[in-house]
């Protein structure tokens, strides 16, 4: 245990020396950054929305590859995998992307933090998605299933945990796009036999879960 805390606190201690590196000097005094592969969208100031891969990330900033950079001290909302919203300012523009700082309360960033370290103790220690979180059961229940160019149907669940959903399904869509399960949204992760496996975008509690999947 002591010393996968003690790999962990190296990956968060690891700073990135690309373009890509923390925003700002003050930022990168007070924080440190670890390294991800996060997908999401932002929101510019003109409210256009783009995908985006955020490549590195701490409490107080983060780097993302966008295919529109938006300009030095404009505001940016982001919706991040398992992060969820964070929203600041564009700190300085790279070939691939851009940086932005992240502006939240103490507690919010302490929260950030642990989802960080979470995040670097998931990609550390390799565990599978089975075992990060218990398994519900199988569920064979039906439920709606919308792809990311909006096409919908209906999917059986055969496994299902706070993490991530296993389903039947007659379509396959690309690794790594975006679907709903039901009222869950997650990123398709590995194919199966029959159907596919989907990572919620966020972790989810039991109660939430089970509302999500008996409303659907």
């Amino acid at each position: 245990m002591l010393a996968a805390q003690s790999r962990v606190i190296e990956a968060m201690a690891l700073l990135d020396t690309d373009p890509a590196s923390a925003p700002l000097t003050s930022e990168n005094r007070r924080y440190q950054r670890v390294k991800v592969d996060l997908l999401g969208r932002y929101m510019l100031e003109d409210r256009c929305e783009f995908s985006c891969q955020v490549i590195n990330m701490s409490p107080g900033g983060l780097a993302l590859i966008a295919p529109i950079c938006g300009r030095v001290s404009e505001r940016v909302v982001a919706y991040v995998d398992h992060i969820g919203r964070v929203e600041g300012l564009i700190a300085r523009i790279f070939p691939s992307g851009f940086a932005m700082t992240i502006e939240a309360s103490r507690r919010k960033r302490d929260k950030l933090a642990a989802q960080l370290t979470w995040l670097a103790n998931r990609h550390i220690l390799v565990l599978p998605e089975g075992r990060r979180h218990q398994r519900i059961g199988d569920l064979d229940q039906m439920v709606p299933l919308v792809l990311s160019d909006g096409a919908q149907e209906r999917c059986a669940i055969i496994d299902l945990s706070l993490s991530g959903v296993a389903v039947v399904s007659l379509n396959r869509p690309p690794i790594g796009s975006m679907v709903r399960v039901g009222k869950a949204p997650g990123r398709v992760v590995r194919y199966l036999d029959n159907g596919f496996a989907v990572e919620f975008s966020r972790v989810q509690t039991p109660e939430l879960l089970m509302a999500t999947i008996s409303q659907a």
